[in-house]
């Protein structure tokens, strides 16, 4: 049996529109696209500025520790030596070849000489100038062996005036004091505060 049904029965149901502002046009769509590029682009970049910063000063740090642990290695030696003298008056020829490195520091040690100078590196490897020291090396229990003298690079980056040591005080006491060009523009001067005494 068929039924027929009336003709708004059989009407298509009209589509519901979306509420306006629920979509987004085109153009809306772009703008919110380029707006979030930017906004990656500037937190990349200042998560790159960030890095490079912590990077230098981690080198700085690094830099500041090799310079205060060749601080402690003269402040150790002058502790050891009978008589020290620095810059023209040193009293002895230096036991290494210079180089045309100058004479900046000379120890007298019951062990030998210890010679300190400053000039040109001796490999391409190290950072413009370098303080060296020739003299005699540590033994196994940390002391000073009276046997062939070696000549090793301490630090590199070293000013013009990298190392100075002036007497302060009494008799018998300097105060030394280290000068690096890291970078240029970027000076890095570190000093040993207390006073090594020497000869006693």
């Amino acid at each position: 049996m068929f039924v027929s049904l009336p003709p708004a029965a059989r009407r298509p149901r009209p589509r519901r529109r979306a509420p306006r502002g629920a979509a987004f046009s085109l153009p809306e769509l772009l703008v919110c696209v380029l707006l979030a590029g930017v906004v990656s682009a500037a937190l990349v970049q200042a998560l790159l500025l960030e890095i490079q910063a912590s990077q230098r000063l981690g080198r700085l740090l690094r830099e500041r520790q090799l310079g205060q642990r060749a601080l402690e290695l003269l402040r150790g030696e002058l502790q050891q030596a009978g008589w020290a003298a620095g810059g023209q008056r040193v009293p002895a020829a230096a036991a290494c070849p210079l180089a045309g490195r100058q004479v900046v520091l000379q120890l007298g040690t019951a062990s030998g000489v210890v010679t300190y100078s400053l000039g040109p590196a001796p490999d391409a490897i190290w950072r413009g100038r370098v303080l060296m020291r020739c003299g005699p090396a540590y033994g196994l229990d940390g002391a000073l062996a009276a046997a062939q003298p070696q000549h090793r690079v301490l630090l590199d980056a070293m000013a013009a005036d990298g190392l100075g040591a002036e007497p302060r005080g009494p008799a018998g006491m300097l105060e030394l004091r280290l000068r690096r060009e890291l970078a240029p523009g970027q000076p890095l001067q570190q000093q040993l505060l207390l006073l090594a005494p020497f000869g006693g």
